[in-house]
């Protein structure tokens, strides 16, 4: 499989996840919106290094991504807090010790769940930019 093929197949599962993000926001599931919008950003971001050469990347973390695919194509550095809003939520959207206030899915809210969703779509906009090339 070449490289692009490998990004594209990357792009494809993120697409999924950003759907599944966006399908529990409109079922009021906020906490598994946040999740799935970070899965999303952080899937598209490793499709594009991929599809670049890259092999084994072995972080969750959006911001490192980030930070990884703006030192090959520019357009990626007025992400960072993107990713640092995403990285919250990997964990702290699963777990029930996150907040003080009980479990994951009692903190969140529709405007956290919202704001992810619409970095995440940034990022996957961003990404398709050049992946489709």
């Amino acid at each position: 499989m070449g490289n692009l093929e490998e990004g594209l197949r990357w792009l494809d599962q993120a697409e999924a996840d950003f759907k599944t993000a966006k399908d529990c926001l409109d079922d009021g599931n906020y906490y598994a919106c946040a999740f799935f919008a970070q899965q999303s950003a952080e899937k598209v971001l490793k499709g594009f290094l991929y599809s670049k050469g890259y092999r084994a990347l072995i972080t969750y973390s959006v911001t490192e991504l980030l930070e990884e695919a703006s030192k090959i194509e520019g357009g990626f550095e007025g992400f960072g807090d993107y990713g640092r809003e995403l990285d919250r939520h990997y964990i702290g959207s699963r777990y029930p010790n996150f907040s003080p206030r009980g479990p994951a899915y009692k903190y969140y809210t529709e405007e956290i769940a919202r704001r992810c969703l619409n970095y995440a779509e940034s990022i996957l906009k961003e990404v398709k930019r050049f992946l489709r090339k």
